[in-house]
Formats: structure tokens, sequence, C-alpha cells
């Protein structure tokens, strides 16, 4: 599989304070990714960040929607501005894109699809938290949108670590290739 092509961008979808706050392994899934932007950028691969981020009083958010009116309550008195920061270990470059999205799926309320189609990016490659939230409904839409698809299994995490073992064994593969960030790196 050739990963140089020009046509090709990692997509680093949810890593932000707020977020990797819940998970323990935090950490270990942020060295996996720095590792791997680095060798992004090394072949020159656009590295493109995604963030989930709301304005104050959260207006985005319906009471139809179950998961985020759940999140609402809780993240109403949050200071947004540090919620969705990138968490440092993987902080963007200058001149590299950072996209908001409002739902789960890094292309619902943003201008990614925009950006993808300007670029002329036709394989995406994904890691983010969580596997079985933005990870997945990425996924799902840009197999949709007919983009080639790569996700890389330990480059994302799951609060279920058995969600994320079904996701990336069973799910995933029918649709993307999976592959360990160091069998990536090493394509």
């Amino acid at each position: 599989m050739d990963t140089t092509k020009q046509n090709t961008a990692l997509l680093v979808m949810d890593i932000q304070t707020g977020i990797l706050g819940m998970f323990p392994n935090a950490k270990e899934l942020t060295g996996k990714v720095a590792h791997v932007i680095a060798h992004a950028r090394k072949l020159n691969i656009p590295v493109i960040y995604v963030i989930v981020g709301f304005r104050p009083g959260m207006p985005e958010i319906s009471t139809n929607n179950k998961g985020f009116s759940a999140s609402k309550e809780r993240l109403a008195k949050t200071n947004m501005d540090e919620w969705i920061k990138i968490d440092p270990a993987v902080a963007a470059l200058p001149g590299e894109l950072t996209v908001t999205k409002r739902r789960i799926s890094a292309f619902t309320g943003s201008d990614l699809e925009v950006i993808l189609r300007a670029k002329n990016i036709q394989h995406l490659i994904l890691t983010g938290i969580a596997t079985s939230g933005v990870v997945l409904s990425t996924l799902r839409e840009a197999a949709d949108k007919d983009y080639r698809l790569t996700v890389l299994s330990d480059g994302c995490a799951d609060a279920d670590e058995e969600v994320h073992r079904v996701l990336t064994t069973k799910v995933f593969p029918r649709q993307a290739d999976v592959l360990t960030s160091e069998d990536w790196i090493k394509s």
C-alpha cells in the first residue's frame, strides 16, 4: 500500500484536553498518535485536526439528541476554549488545519469535506477518540462518500475496550484497511 500519494490526509480527531481526561491510557494514545503525525509530516501527508466544540450555552445541541443533550448540562459551565484545546503532545504546527465539528462525525457541522475536495484528498487515515464515536461515524460517512480509508487501530481509543476490539477487528475491515501505527509506518 502506497501511503505517500499526494491524495492522502491524516485525521487526528477529538484528541483534545476535555476528552482525553476521560481516558486512563491517554498518554499511551497521544504517544502513538504523535509518532504517526511525525511520520505523516515527514512524508508531506497533510495532518488535519478535527475537534468537537460548541458556542457558549451550546445552542447547537438539541434536546432530541440523546448523546449530546446528556452532556449539555455537564458541560454548560465548562470553559469551552480550554475543553477544545488539542493535547500538546499532538499539537498542530503553524499552517496545519483544525476543523470544528458540531456532532460525532468529522463531516457533520464542519467544512472538512470542502477542505478535502480543495486538496484533492481521496484517502483518509483515521485516528481519534472514541473508536465507537468519531472514528466509527467518520468512517461510515467517508465510506459513503467514496474515500479510501485506513484506520490506525492503536491510534484510536474507546472507553469500552471490547467495543474497540470488535470495531477494529470485525466492523472496520469491511470498509477500511485496519493497521497498527507501526505497520502503517513500515508500509
